[in-house]
């Protein structure tokens, strides 16, 4: 499986995203049964229970809401032709033809398509009509370049269902209507069709008497008790944004949404200091650092051989994107053997004295090109891909979360969409997607080498905060 955020996120030479994340985030099984990705996770029937794949891939097309006049456009994808969102895709572009009258004329171009195609050709005239990613590499990629369009007018466009729904009736507003979905002019550049989320995992079988932490020091205890048992975490330490899930959680409780732009915005570097919760977030880090929990070998693998360890066992815990699942099945399908785990998943516990609830998502989405030649065709696509029955494919086939929340979700992801739906929690973007600010150059030249080294135990959370303020500083003043 390839991850969804190869050769952008997981290289420290160019950064253009957060998830989900080198992940296949939302991924999904890569396999063809009849019962979908996650132990039967598949399509909602018409009772809103789950069906399988071959259902989903073998039923009638929905009606079109808009049938546009121009009838082709060019897609540039993030996926390959084999990958279960390839194989949704390929259903709803057989729809689309058979219904409006348009083709699709694709590229499966997978995850280095923003920055090997679509960045390349910004400038020329050989630009797709559609493209897509998650908002934030989308944003540092394109949308800064200007090469995208505003989609606020798809809000209103018909998705085909009864009742002449709209596609703003359907996606809720708090997964698109944010400042990291904005262009300069403050319009709309993407509308999601998968949603990405952050936790904690754990194998159920192998955590037998796990109890959820609700404290700091409900979590420590965990690891404590892990670590005595042969490992704690299991972590990819060669993916730059992996490594930094840890500070951003934890900072994110203590500042809120949008609180780590303000540092970075901050072009004297001084607020990293002055804001008390930068500094306890990184002696959370430090902690976690110096205390023995990271399994052997983690910081010197290679992605994904250190998630794969705790599939076979070697750790109690991983931290990452709703993709994990996902990834970790197809590993042991491969290997052979039989071996399943029973997933379980836990966020952050919220530091008693932080003032925000957190909890991250990630939209994946569609964007329209600035010199797109069709572009009425590719927003009608949006808005047919938006229709339930479309739709439904995510959580099926690619055995992940859809934006529309009257699907059903694939087990092993209850829990962490409960997390994300619960109407107390503040959501806030992965890393509150500082990766996507300036060309991700701040997050490259400033943040993650320090975060690195404070993961790592190479520098305290004293050194990590007196640091990263001259590196912002020394950042702007580089910008001119």
């Amino acid at each position: 499986m390839r991850s969804m955020f190869d050769g952008t996120r997981r290289t420290s030479a160019i950064v253009l995203g957060a998830a989900v994340s080198l992940v296949l985030a939302g991924c999904g099984s890569s396999t063809d049964s009849g019962n979908g990705g996650s132990g039967g996770a598949a399509p909602a029937g018409d009772d809103g229970k789950l069906v399988g794949e071959q259902e989903y891939i073998s039923a009638p097309c929905p009606e079109v809401g808009v049938k546009p006049s121009q009838k082709e456009f060019t897609y540039w994808s993030m996926w390959t032709k084999d990958e279960p969102q390839g194989r949704v895709l390929q259903k709803a572009f057989k729809c689309f033809e058979e219904k409006a009258g348009v083709k699709v004329n694709v590229q499966w171009l997978g995850r280095k398509m923003l920055t090997q195609n679509v960045a390349p050709a910004l400038n020329t005239d050989t630009v797709p009509d559609l493209i897509d990613q998650d908002i934030s590499q989308v944003k540092a990629a394109v949308v800064d370049a200007g090469g995208t369009q505003g989609l606020d007018d798809v809000l209103a466009m018909k998705t085909g269902e009864a009742g002449d729904k709209t596609v703003k009736d359907v996606i809720p507003k708090e997964l698109y209507d944010i400042p990291q979905n904005k262009d300069k002019d403050g319009k709309l550049f993407e509308i999601p069709y998968e949603v990405l989320s952050n936790g904690w995992w754990y194998n159920k079988k192998k955590v037998t008497d796990f109890k959820e932490p609700k404290t700091t020091e409900d979590l420590f205890a965990l690891l404590d008790k892990a670590k005595q048992g042969g490992g704690a975490i299991a972590q990819d330490g060669d993916i730059d944004f992996y490594n930094a899930y840890f500070f951003t959680q934890i900072a994110e409780r203590y500042v809120g949404a949008g609180g780590i732009q303000k540092a970075v915005d901050d072009k004297t570097g001084a607020l990293w200091k002055s804001e008390p919760g930068f500094l306890k977030a990184a002696q959370y880090v430090e902690k976690l650092a110096k205390g023995g929990y990271f399994i052997d070998g983690w910081d010197a693998g290679k992605f994904p051989q250190i998630q794969q360890r705790w599939a076979d066992g070697d750790a109690a815990y991983l931290f990452v994107g709703s993709w994990g699942p996902s990834e970790t099945r197809e590993y042991l399908g491969k290997q052979g053997g039989g071996t399943t785990i029973d997933y379980g998943s836990f966020q952050f516990p919220k530091p008693a004295d932080a003032t925000h609830d957190t909890v991250e998502f990630l939209p994946i989405g569609w964007a329209v090109t600035k010199k797109a030649k069709n572009p009425d065709a590719a927003k009608a696509f949006i808005a047919y891909f938006s229709n339930k029955d479309l739709a439904k494919g995510i959580p099926a086939v690619a055995d992940n979360l859809s934006p529309r929340p009257e699907l059903p979700v694939p087990d092993d992801l209850k829990q962490m969409n409960a997390a994300l739906t619960d109407s107390k929690k503040e959501k806030v973007v992965f890393m509150d997607s500082i990766d996507s600010l300036y060309g991700g150059n701040f997050v490259k030249n400033a943040f993650y080498p320090l975060n690195n080294d404070l993961l790592k135990g190479k520098i305290t959370a004293q050194q990590f905060i007196d640091g990263i303020g001259p590196k912002t500083a020394d950042f702007w003043k580089s910008q001119g």
